[in-house]
């Protein structure tokens, strides 16, 4: 039940940035440009990162949708849960994913402990300066995110927990960037 009295049983996202619009327009270009704008990680790792990160901070509602996102960009939705509770070391990654998500784990759980050998780690990895950026930022954006939403208490969609091949169908084909624009959060 979401804390603001404004807001109702069932509203979601799209209701709480049209109650508190202030600072929606740059944080929804920022969204744009961090998870859409081009980068040498693709849609897919940055929507695993988004979900990864939102896990680790327990916001069911960012989890469940960055998982449903993630999903629809072909990354497996048992991946993410796994990497949830054991970490990248003890799932099914792919080998050079393993550094660069354990530098998200630590800078989402810790991020005052994050360390040269750990930038360094990704870098051996085959990762630039700009994908390590990336992930960081993704990850910065999930954990404002991840507050936001749950100090207000909004619930995630009932779609999340297992969209449909259509609903996935949709997320995959649809073009996300500028989604506050078409839902009328900002002009």
């Amino acid at each position: 039940m979401p804390r603001y009295p404004s807001l109702k049983d069932g509203d979601y996202l799209e209701a709480l940035f049209k109650r508190f619009p202030r600072g929606v327009k740059p944080l929804l270009e920022l969204h744009d440009a961090l998870m859409r704008e081009p980068s040498e990680l693709d849609v897919a790792t940055r929507e695993l990162i988004a979900a990864y990160a939102s896990g680790l901070n327990a916001c069911r509602f960012c989890f469940g949708a960055h998982k449903a996102m993630a999903q629809a960009f072909g990354v497996n939705s048992e991946l993410i849960e796994q990497l949830v509770v054991s970490g990248p070391r003890y799932s099914d990654i792919e080998p050079r994913m393993v550094p660069l998500l354990d530098f998200v784990r630590q800078v989402t759980i810790a991020p005052g402990d994050t360390s040269d050998a750990q930038a360094q780690a990704v870098y051996d990895a085959g990762w630039s300066e700009d994908a390590l950026y990336d992930a960081v930022a993704v990850a910065a954006l999930y954990a404002y995110m991840n507050r936001v939403l749950d100090g207000a208490g909004i619930e995630p969609k009932p779609m999340f927990d297992a969209p449909s091949e259509d609903e996935l169908k949709a997320r995959r084909e649809g073009d996300y960037t500028g989604w506050g624009r078409k839902a009328g959060l900002i002009d």
